[in-house]
């Protein structure tokens, strides 16, 4: 009987990634289905249905000439529109409200609008954001390629002979193109020695590192592993106006060798100092320019959400190397800088699908519902705020993917629609049966390979 024994936490914790997975996947659903509705009514066209999930309906509501509903599959959403068909439409008054009579540039707003709220969505969120003076730090691949930005000394890493610059290319034999793929080889190889292939200048140099692990503070948690070149180095690329840092008087390329007399080497090593001391002078000794400045810095205080509670900790507004730091410095700045961010995320997400396609990213990095609900879980016991973020994070995935020129997604329709407008007439019904096909195949194909790499990453904890 002990082998189906649960304990109250797992079942709590398993409840709460479920909460938060729907609560993610219901705002991003609703906002993009919200773009079609409301272009849909702009445009004149009925809409029959208005769906949170697919399947079984569960409950729903007529209001109107449209249905709300919620389905029993919560893994998307529709928008069920009059007139799909031109057959639906059969008096002049219903080709008025049909969808297939519409004009061409009536269809397009219509499947546009989806995509399009989702983009819309992650521009509220950071303009908001933005608006309370706070700044949005966005990664860039240079921060996310398996690059060696910082070394501890004594480490792993240092006695195999890695250095700063150098780009780990292959480990085992196996080829990497990201940071958390090295990671992830370094975490599972139980402290057995890794073959690393990497390049340094013009060269590539094999080199044989031995993990070593590491035991959480109290003892306890998972055992980690690690070389010892998992974090930036702790140089400032951005300071924030009006920040703790600005006021201290440190600077954009400034280099933290020591705070309070403790050897700083790493970000992160700088990052849990100053998060831990709110309001309370730190002595900050930086290298310049080839001088060592002497800097007293006091670290602000921010309230976050933490395990349910409301803790106090540092923040002092300078950003990472390889990361790129958007502030506003007044009101009117604010939507530059929100819609700046957006395009920012959505520059990064586009050139990551191409990388992948292209073989520059492994397909690893394709997650599924599994890995959606496992990210929203772990952020709500976070606070609020960074499940909003998670929010912005993936809307812009998601209008970014449904933009793809795949039959069945709005890419898809958008793709016919350009095509028809170039041929001054639609595509024939077979061919458009026939690419539908295809595209159905693909998305399956696409859905069946995340939720694999899901699984891979269950059992591989």
């Amino acid at each position: 009987m002990s082998f189906f024994a649960v304990s109250p936490d797992a079942i709590w914790l398993f409840t709460q990634k479920i909460w938060w997975f729907l609560v993610v996947l219901g705002v991003l659903v609703s906002f993009h289905e919200l773009g079609h509705f409301l272009a849909a009514r702009w445009v004149g066209v009925k809409v029959l249905k208005f769906s949170l999930g697919f399947g079984p309906k569960l409950f729903g509501r007529q209001v109107g000439e449209t249905e709300y509903l919620v389905s029993a599959v919560p893994l998307g959403g529709y928008v069920k529109l009059f007139g799909e068909e031109e057959t639906d439409a059969l008096t002049p008054e219903e080709k008025k409200r049909s969808f297939a009579h519409q004009r061409l540039a009536g269809k397009f707003l219509i499947v546009a609008a989806g995509p399009g709220f989702n983009f819309l969505l992650t521009f509220l969120i950071f303009t908001g954001w933005l608006s309370t003076g706070s700044p949005l730090f966005m990664p860039t691949f240079r921060e996310l390629s398996p690059d060696v930005e910082a070394v501890r000394p004594g480490s792993p890493a240092e006695q195999a002979g890695l250095q700063v610059g150098d780009r780990v290319l292959r480990v085992n034999d196996k080829d990497i193109s990201s940071r958390s793929e090295l990671q992830e080889a370094v975490a599972k190889s139980n402290g057995k020695s890794l073959t690393l292939d990497v390049r340094r200048h013009d060269q590539i140099k094999t080199l044989l590192v031995t993990p070593t692990s590491v035991t959480p503070e109290g003892g306890q948690g998972e055992t980690t592993y690690v070389i010892g070149i998992e974090d930036s180095a702790p140089i400032i690329t951005a300071i924030m106006s009006g920040s703790a840092a600005m006021a201290a008087g440190l600077e954009e390329g400034d280099r933290v060798v020591s705070i309070d007399g403790h050897p700083i080497q790493t970000w992160s090593e700088m990052a849990a100092l100053v998060r831990n001391s709110p309001r309370k002078p730190m002595q900050f000794e930086v290298q310049r320019e080839g001088q060592v400045v002497h800097l007293t810095v006091t670290p602000a205080a921010e309230k976050v959400d933490m395990d349910g509670k409301t803790v106090e900790v540092g923040r002092i507004g300078i950003s990472r190397p390889g990361g790129l730091m958007i502030r506003a410095h007044n009101l009117f700045e604010v939507p530059l800088r929100g819609a700046e961010a957006t395009w920012a995320l959505t520059e990064l997400t586009v050139v990551g699908i191409y990388k992948m396609i292209a073989g520059e990213i492994s397909s690893k990095n394709i997650g599924g519902p599994l890995t959606i609900a496992n990210m929203a879980g772990e952020v709500g016991q976070q606070g609020v705020s960074k499940v909003i973020s998670l929010i912005a994070l993936l809307s812009i995935n998601l209008g970014v993917l449904n933009l793809l020129p795949i039959p069945i997604l709005d890419g898809g329709h958008l793709l016919f629609f350009t095509i028809e407008a170039i041929l001054r007439k639609p595509l024939g019904e077979r061919q458009r049966e026939i690419a539908q096909q295809v595209g159905l195949f693909l998305l399956v194909g696409i859905m069946v390979f995340a939720l694999w790499n899901d699984i891979e990453r269950l059992i591989s904890r």
